[in-house]
């Protein structure tokens, strides 16, 4: 069976949205967890948010010290959770789920294939670990405190959650890369 696998960048604080904004370095570890995570996977599941943001960018960047990543996103098959989206035709490779998100993501566990990537998208990666679809989580946590507002990866109210720490480094920029599993 595939798994459902993401590795977001978070503060200290807890804030995942627009790392780009309050991320200061990018080290060769951070870079070597990424190559790692993308090589273990082929198939990329969004929400709404991210994939609006990104099919507006990834497919037109075609050089630069970003085409690596533009093309293995761009032919990798993407699946949106969406409720309020009619179709996701601009981006090549993209499939809108339909009806449940709990039986399309296990249809998707259950099919061939590497690990599915959850790019970005907090609150569907709020969704997948409340619903135990959720396999491992690796956060990649900056020394940092984003504040100003920022959204968080869990909310204030969220459910009692217990996870399993499987393993962590830290990397020579501080960050610190934190492999978790759900305790089942």
């Amino acid at each position: 069976m595939r798994r459902v696998v993401s590795s977001p960048f978070i503060s200290l604080d807890g804030v995942v949205e627009s790392p780009d904004q309050w991320q200061f370095d990018f080290d060769a570890e951070m870079g070597a967890e990424m190559e790692r995570a993308l090589a273990a996977a082929d198939t990329v599941l969004l929400g709404r948010v991210t994939y609006t943001e990104w099919a507006g960018y990834w497919p037109n960047v075609d050089e630069g010290e970003d085409a690596g990543f533009a093309s293995w996103i761009n032919n990798a098959p993407k699946y949106v959770a969406s409720t309020t989206l009619a179709g996701v035709d601009e981006w090549q490779n993209t499939t809108l789920l339909k009806g449940d998100l709990a039986d399309a993501v296990r249809e998707l566990k259950a099919g061939e294939g590497k690990d599915i990537t959850v790019a970005g998208s907090p609150g569907l990666l709020r969704s997948l670990l409340e619903q135990d679809l959720l396999d491992e989580l690796v956060l990649l946590i900056h020394p940092v405190i984003a504040g100003e507002g920022r959204k968080k990866l869990f909310a204030d109210d969220a459910a009692l959650t217990k996870l399993e720490l499987v393993n962590a480094k830290p990397t020579s920029s501080g960050v610190v890369i934190a492999t978790y599993r759900p305790a089942r």
